[in-house]
């Protein structure tokens, strides 16, 4: 069995911002809970597929935490059953006591994919806007203004989706997922869609959003250096069916800059990580 025991990484003080600005949102953020874990799916003819087994891991109120693994591991299917988008086969997932169904009924999750989801009838403000149409909740237009700047698209806020570049149309994506101030982001893939350059750009610009926001998060992601860069905490998986094979603690300063990733830390944290996941894909491909 791995340790896991969760780990709140909290920002430095050389973020020169206040230590109780822990988030905008009106609550605090919150722990999460996967007990036991484990995903079966029926495939017909009485067959079945075993895509996740066993997972448990507690994550920390304002923990930024990320998953990686070869593809095909479950990292998707178990951020999916954190979402509430899966049930799981066994085992339970709290989310500050409630269970992920309930988080959503609350608008207290929020969640960006690979693909942005932009309406592409609708400006990139009233994109931000919508959570509060699908809630049935009046516009808080000051909320939409303030994400739009912190995403630094203010300028673009009348513009229509075909308008943005890739980069711009995540960021939007990213200000939407956030506009309802979810205790939980949930962020699957956001910039794999993204050419290298723009990707590492763009994993400057949410690691600054979230600096601002904190907020507990779980990200999916087939870069070891994006999960370096983001996260407190890396959860390497197992080839399927997926089990937390190894979770590194990465105790790098907060605020990040692209500067990061040329410290000898960075280097060896990613190189260990690499290494790791190298010897775990070539064990799943022997078995």
């Amino acid at each position: 069995m791995i340790s896991n025991t969760s780990h709140a990484q909290t920002l430095r003080a050389s973020a020169g911002e206040p230590e109780k600005a822990e988030s905008a949102s009106s609550t605090s953020p919150s722990e999460i809970a996967l007990t036991n874990v484990s995903k079966t799916f029926a495939l017909g003819k009485g067959q079945t597929l075993d895509a996740v087994s066993n997972v448990d891991l507690n994550i920390a109120g304002g923990e930024f935490i990320a998953l990686i693994g070869a593809s095909g591991c479950g990292k998707s299917t178990l951020l999916r059953m954190i979402a509430g988008l899966e049930d799981p086969s066994q085992g339970s997932i709290t989310i500050a006591g409630q269970s992920p169904e309930d988080c959503i009924k609350r608008h207290k999750l929020g969640i960006a994919m690979q693909e942005h989801g932009l309406m592409p009838w609708l400006s990139a403000w009233n994109n931000v806007a919508m959570p509060f149409r699908l809630a049935g909740l009046p516009i808080d237009k000051k909320r939409v203004d303030e994400l739009l700047a912190l995403v630094e698209l203010a300028d673009f806020a009348q513009a229509m989706p075909k308008q943005l570049s890739g980069g711009m149309k995540q960021r939007v994506s990213i200000a939407r997922a956030l506009v309802l101030k979810p205790d939980v982001l949930i962020l699957d893939e956001p910039f794999g869609a993204l050419d290298a350059v723009t990707r590492r750009l763009m994993n400057n610009e949410l690691q600054r959003i979230w600096s601002q926001q904190p907020t507990t998060t779980i990200l999916v992601t087939h870069s070891v250096e994006e999960a370096v860069f983001l996260a407190d905490r890396i959860c390497l998986m197992s080839p399927r069916p997926g089990r937390l094979e190894l979770i590194e603690e990465v105790e790098l300063n907060r605020p990040r800059g692209l500067d990061t990733m040329h410290e000898p830390e960075f280097r060896q944290i990613l190189a260990k990580l690499t290494t790791a996941l190298d010897d775990v894909c070539t064990q799943g491909s022997r078995q």
